[in-house]
């Protein structure tokens, strides 16, 4: 998965770029599924990891995370924010969750085209 992950950019400039699209939606684990911000649920089998960034704290490692942008069946597009070593806020429940979606690289642009 490394060779997907991209490393420009800031997470408050993807996560706007996200809610401008309207594909602000967090998706939290809730009991062995996502649960996105509006109530829907989804198994891996759900859900295609469309995007991944990974941020690098320079100066405080515990601003270090993986962002996932991620595409479900329904067409819902949100994220999902994992900091990462010690400073993990999940645990080994999300890491599986998150090893079993499906992974396709698509482009920045198709992600944030402006909808006309």
């Amino acid at each position: 998965m490394s060779d997907r992950i991209n490393y420009m950019q800031t997470l408050s400039q993807v996560l706007e770029k996200l809610r401008l699209q309207r594909h602000d939606n967090d998706f939290q684990i809730v009991n062995g599924q996502f649960t996105s911000s509006n109530g829907n649920k989804y198994s891996p089998a759900d859900l295609t990891i469309i995007k991944t960034y990974r941020f690098e704290g320079e100066s405080d490692p515990s601003d270090s995370c993986i962002l996932y942008v991620i595409e479900a069946k329904d067409g819902l597009i949100g994220y999902s924010i994992d900091a990462y070593g010690v400073y993990s806020n999940h645990n080994n429940d999300y890491d599986e969750f998150i090893r079993l979606i499906k992974i396709t690289d698509r482009d920045e642009q198709l992600i944030f085209s402006m909808k006309t």
